[in-house]
């Protein structure tokens, strides 16, 4: 089975030249977006292995992970003549490694691809795993494929250009991994200092999230079973994205998966006990730094409508990952609509909405 080096580099230059070496100079070709481009891109540009790598930029934010911006990637590719002995970097956040990956798999039925995450979000979820895809008809990551990056290369430098947004997103993924993991880590993430990303519990809280996913993904890498704990505060988090979009208004992913927790947490109480404690420590915690997603009693159904469309669903029920206590995991748990508008009752009960 192919396997995903995981590479936590202090010397970038020197670790992505080995990543390249076999490939022709002028075969290599780079994905990131207009945040990624003035931000980070700068810093490798001028390496000596990428002398001759073809550079594509395209817009930020989630919006743009649509087949419109797909196939530019492709059209990038043919035109400045990608072979199917090709490589493509994707550099930025998860939305260009989750769109850059995807056209990695199917230009010419696939070439291999390195990420390099720019973000704390990509760095310990989109980046790890091999997910790939778009946005389609408003639901998020409809059409994609596994496609596992020959590498990853996390470089600490480039998180200093996160804003506190962009890192709370990130950070509500591995909070979900803590939930998943065990309490000791749980703790550990909850008394992070957020604004020292660069400090050396950060970044080893980083690299502990990485492996948690790396681990769970190695296990089960098409998603037929131990994977989908992973899915962990997505129906109900993929949910709010897509409302978001609807109404044109996106909202960063962590943010919404902070927010789905919230939702799902409450299914793990009402239906496996899940610690009542925990729960109250973490609505506090979601209050203070996320702030609010305001629905009301009429998105209800279009949330629900949302719910219904969700991959990891296998029959007309709805599909989630719940918990009994901080790593005492329940796959394939499903509720109903009562159940579910009575989740986002709670939500709203919460939020003060």
């Amino acid at each position: 089975m192919p396997f995903t080096s995981l590479i936590f580099t202090e010397n970038i230059e020197a670790d992505l030249k080995k990543e390249l070496s076999g490939y022709a100079p002028n075969q290599i070709f780079m994905l990131s977006d207009s945040n990624t481009q003035t931000l980070c891109l700068p810093v490798i540009r001028g390496l000596r292995c990428l002398s001759e790598a073809h550079f594509l930029s395209i817009p930020a934010g989630d919006d743009h992970k649509n087949i419109e911006n797909l196939a530019k990637v492709w059209q990038f590719l043919s035109q400045e003549g990608a072979t199917r002995k090709s490589i493509l970097i994707n550099i930025g956040g998860g939305m260009i490694t989750d769109l850059g990956g995807f056209a990695a798999a199917s230009f010419k039925r696939g070439i291999p691809c390195i990420h390099i995450p720019t973000t704390i979000l990509a760095a310990v979820d989109a980046s790890v795993g091999g997910k790939t895809g778009i946005n389609f008809n408003g639901l998020k990551n409809e059409i994609g494929a596994f496609h596992l990056p020959k590498a990853v290369l996390f470089y600490a430098p480039f998180f200093k250009s996160l804003d506190r947004q962009n890192l709370l997103s990130g950070y509500a993924e591995m909070l979900k991994h803590g939930l998943l993991s065990n309490t000791k880590y749980w703790n550990e993430l909850l008394s992070l200092n957020l604004s020292n990303p660069e400090s050396v519990e950060f970044l080893a809280a980083v690299k502990e999230s990485v492996l948690i996913k790396e681990n769970i993904t190695e296990q089960d890498p098409k998603e037929q079973g131990l994977r989908k704990a992973l899915n962990l505060g997505h129906t109900a988090g993929h949910a709010f994205e897509s409302l978001a979009l609807k109404r044109g208004m996106p909202i960063l992913h962590g943010y919404a998966i902070a927010w789905g927790l919230l939702c799902e947490l409450y299914l793990s109480s009402k239906f496996f006990g899940f610690p009542k404690d925990i729960l109250q420590r973490y609505i506090h915690f979601v209050r203070e730094e996320y702030g609010v997603f305001h629905i009301t009693c009429k998105d209800y159904p279009g949330l629900y409508e949302s719910m219904t469309h969700d991959k990891k669903n296998e029959s007309k029920a709805i599909n989630f990952t719940l918990l009994s206590n901080i790593g005492e995991i329940h796959l394939d748990q499903t509720a109903n609509q009562a159940q579910i508008e009575e989740m986002l009752d709670f939500y709203r009960d919460m939020m003060g909405i």
